[in-house]
């Protein structure tokens, strides 16, 4: 039975290789044919000749660093919970001195000290504050004169710190709403958010910068030979070259074919079919040499192809199993029964 086997097994990777060789094959996708890289009249950046990305647009999920410079509210300003005022106090008393920096309490209170107690001041404006303050200290002190001035708004917390562009485009300035940036650039943005602050703040500026280019990104896709492709999503700096791109994966697999990887690159508006650079793995390896160790742009798909032979044996295994499993299993059974049988034909011969 096992002999059997082996023929059949035979047989069959035999009828599959006549099948490739006489014209039957696998559609591998752009890899076995790609289309002709087309003409682009400008150059093509490579290690030694690196360009430097257009000026970056903004889009989800970017994350942005936004720092409050001028954060002015428009007057009559109301005193708000969780503002820093400024509160300088003359002719208190000589161990507890009321100046510096006061937060104003989640309940809208002043608390300027055990000897003096809270005062109310959140919906007030900046005079009237310092009037409230004056009126509780004139309880205890004699004649004290009160400066109260805005230190920070509570407003600008929601302005300070990263804030991520979300799928609707906009980033979240928390109590002056939301804003919309995307396929902004970042000088674009900071003039855009500056303007919508206007309505709330006088005369307001903002300093913007990119926390995280999460946007734009290229692609490594790896033929599996058969055994499924894979997919590979990279963040892009502007200066990774096809080296940088194929550390990310930790080199190429044993089902690679070195002498098939390419990029192609997403056409621009105004050209007509895509680019496909092929890369000779062995010159920028072996030799040092730089002309196809192309940089990476956003969008880029770096393509590598699978060694054929080894795409051949996955395919002749993942054919030809089920019937080893099916001839293991009837002469599995067919030895059983005969393991059965003869026990019998034995002790009938003793009779």
């Amino acid at each position: 039975m096992s002999d059997s086997l082996s023929k059949n097994r035979l047989l069959l990777a035999a009828a599959l290789a006549g099948m490739f060789i006489g014209g039957c094959h696998f559609h591998d996708g752009p890899a076995a044919d790609p289309a002709p890289m087309m003409v682009n009249p400008d150059p093509i950046a490579t290690e030694k000749n690196r360009m430097s990305l257009p000026n970056y647009v903004i889009e989800p999920p970017d994350i942005l660093e936004i720092d409050a410079i001028k954060v002015v509210p428009k007057p009559p300003y109301k005193i708000e919970a969780l503002d820093s005022l400024g509160v300088n106090v003359t002719g208190t008393l000589r161990d507890q001195p009321i100046t510096g920096t006061y937060a104003v309490e989640p309940g809208g209170t002043l608390n300027l000290g055990p000897a003096y107690g809270r005062v109310k001041v959140s919906n007030l404006t900046l005079e009237e504050a310092a009037e409230a303050v004056y009126r509780q200290l004139n309880r205890i002190l004699k004649q004290p004169e009160v400066s109260v001035t805005l230190a920070a708004s509570a407003g600008m917390q929601a302005i300070q710190g990263q804030h991520r562009v979300g799928p609707d485009g906009t980033v979240n300035l928390g109590t002056y709403g939301t804003v919309f940036i995307t396929g902004l650039t970042v000088d674009e943005a900071k003039t855009t958010i500056e303007k919508h602050l206007s309505k709330y703040l006088d005369t307001p500026e903002v300093s913007v910068d990119v926390f995280s280019y999460a946007s734009k990104v290229y692609y490594i896709v790896g033929q599996g030979a058969g055994l499924g492709d894979s997919l590979t999503r990279v963040q892009i700096t502007g200066n990774e070259t096809v080296l940088d791109a194929v550390s990310q994966i930790n080199g190429l697999s044993r089902v690679a074919n070195k002498k098939k990887i390419f990029i192609a690159r997403p056409a621009p508006d105004h050209f007509g079919c895509d680019q496909i650079l092929r890369v000779n793995w062995d010159d920028i390896t072996q030799g040092g040499n730089t002309a196809t160790n192309y940089q990476i742009l956003p969008g880029d798909r770096l393509y590598i192809s699978q060694d054929e032979l080894v795409a051949f044996d996955s395919f002749v295994n993942k054919v030809t199993a089920p019937f080893e499993r099916l001839f293991g299993a009837t002469s599995l059974g067919v030895q059983s029964i005969e393991q059965i049988k003869r026990p019998g034909l034995n002790q009938g011969g003793n009779n």
